[in-house]
């Protein structure tokens, strides 16, 4: 089996693409950052996803983006949610994290060289997200590109490909594709502010997309809401 680096953030996307990985038959090591996100209840989730779907190993890396701030997930910022008006898709919301993605895709790279593996795999999705710019294929295609130009293996032989696979999907055909693969979404977390135990609050944008594409899939969302307004 190859070696494989999937970054694993505890949400419903990324525990999809783990099993993505798994069936393309991958040795799929799991990668999550503690990079100061005020909804840390997502690394206990994880670790449970990672164990669940049989990773090889499971490494949690800090980075310290709090120090830096700039995003409502890292900064005292009010995170956006339908109850102040926010609406999913206009312009770049708070939650926006600078260079998030960036960063741990090179630590996913960097994990990959000491592995010797070629292949990084993540969740960023183009279709049902909240208009991030490190979510478009543009971004995929361009960090792919630098993997290969900034590391030994790469200067020697080697071929890094990023995989994207949810990238053109919505959040149903995410979820359809969860249930195919056996996924247990109640172990995942999405919420941006979602409470120690993993309680979501049903408001922000996560919440609301999450939701919306299991109602869309015609499947029940096993999230625990705090409270939770569709449409």
């Amino acid at each position: 089996m190859k070696n494989a680096v999937v970054l694993v953030s505890g949400g419903m996307d990324s525990a999809v693409v783990l099993a993505i990985a798994r069936e393309q038959g991958f040795a799929a090591h799991a990668l999550s950052v503690r990079y100061g996100q005020r909804h840390t209840s997502e690394l206990d989730a994880a670790a449970r996803v990672a164990n669940a779907q049989g990773a090889v190993a499971h490494k949690i890396v800090n980075v310290d983006l709090r120090s830096i701030g700039g995003s409502s997930l890292t900064d005292d910022i009010d995170v956006p949610t339908d109850a102040d008006g926010h609406v999913i898709g206009q312009g770049i919301p708070s939650t926006y994290v600078p260079a998030r993605n960036t960063i741990m895709l090179s630590v996913a790279l960097g994990w990959a060289e000491v592995l010797g593996a070629t292949d990084l795999f993540c969740g960023v999705n183009a279709v049902d997200y909240s208009g991030y710019p490190d979510c478009r294929p543009e971004f995929i295609t361009g960090f792919e590109a630098l993997a290969n130009l900034a590391t030994k293996a790469g200067v020697e032989g080697s071929r890094f490909r990023v995989h994207a696979p949810l990238m053109r999907m919505s959040k149903a055909d995410i979820a359809r594709e969860g249930l195919r693969l056996g996924v247990d979404f109640s172990q995942t977390v999405s919420c941006y502010q979602a409470d120690p135990d993993g309680r979501a609050c049903g408001h922000c944008d996560a919440c609301r997309l999450r939701a919306q594409g299991f109602a869309e899939a015609g499947l029940v969302d096993p999230t625990h809401y705090v409270e939770l307004r569709i449409g």
